[in-house]
């Protein structure tokens, strides 16, 4: 077992309290989710996608894994390119893991947003702001997007109910900017409502940003949309919270399921034509 909270993995939460109930959980945070989605579509309009037909509510024969995969497209050059609204887990068997991701197109290159929500059985909660640039050299679009969010995050991070959650996964670790939050806390309605404000607050920000952005120019736009590909698929395809998932799917069931998480159809629709 690791020593410490913050490095200690999924399985080693999930092991110490393999059957804790989290039907009130899963409700309030589908529910935050839920209300940012919506707030997010009001200004960002999305249609459902194909890909995602027939996953909006499954479980396992043995009802060992349940969840529900909902894919949305936008307008690819000009919106939400893609978003993903969905959880997947066991609500009578401690484990949780609940995403809203927005990822945009090029036309501007404001931040993609990520929110995800689960329970280990404790409070699992990470965000982030997906940098578009180059961080480390490009300095007008770490002032812009992650300076403002300096004290924010400071608060947060200096909150004592909250655990630093450290990925065992080396590319998720390369993948946190420095707005990101990786917490667990204690399953207590006070965390709730503290993450819900933080959510809030975080997609209020955001879509001010969109409002605001200055168009990418069109010479530049090809460049970052392989860029956004790139890291969409890895995001995904190499998140450690798979092999967990193919303890109870298999690795075939869920190479499928992270294939549309991902959207690669849509990026190869894209990216085909674009060639």
């Amino acid at each position: 077992m690791t020593s410490s909270s913050q490095t200690k993995t999924i399985p080693e939460f999930l092991a110490e309290a393999p059957d804790v109930d989290s039907h009130a959980l899963w409700q309030q945070f589908w529910e935050i989710l839920s209300e940012a989605k919506d707030k997010i579509t009001a200004v960002l309009p999305v249609s459902p996608h194909p890909s995602s037909e027939g996953l909006g509510a499954w479980n396992t024969d043995d009802n060992s894994y349940e969840g529900s995969l909902n894919t949305f497209v936008g307008d690819p050059d000009n919106g939400a390119e893609w978003l993903v609204h969905s959880w997947i887990g066991n609500r009578s068997a401690s484990i949780l893991d609940m995403n809203l991701q927005v990822w945009l197109g090029p036309h501007i290159d404001v931040p993609h947003l990520i929110i995800v929500f689960g329970t280990v059985p404790n409070v699992f909660f990470f965000t982030d702001l997906v940098p578009r640039r180059d961080l480390m050299v490009d300095i007008d679009h770490l002032n812009r997007y992650y300076e403002s969010q300096n004290e924010s995050w400071l608060a947060l991070r200096g909150d004592d109910r909250f655990t630093w959650s450290v990925s065992h996964g080396t590319y998720m670790r390369a993948y946190l900017s420095p707005a990101g939050h990786s917490y667990v806390a204690d399953r207590t309605d006070d965390v709730v409502e503290t993450l819900r404000a933080a959510v809030h607050e975080r997609v209020d920000t955001w879509l001010q940003w969109v409002a605001e952005a200055q168009p990418v120019p069109e010479s530049e736009r090809a460049a970052l949309r392989a860029r956004d590909h790139a890291v969409r698929t890895y995001g995904y395809t190499l998140d450690p919270m798979n092999e967990l998932s193919k303890r109870f799917l298999g690795a075939e069931r869920v190479e499928e399921l992270v294939a549309v998480r991902a959207g690669l159809a849509q990026i190869a629709s894209i990216d085909g034509s674009a060639t």
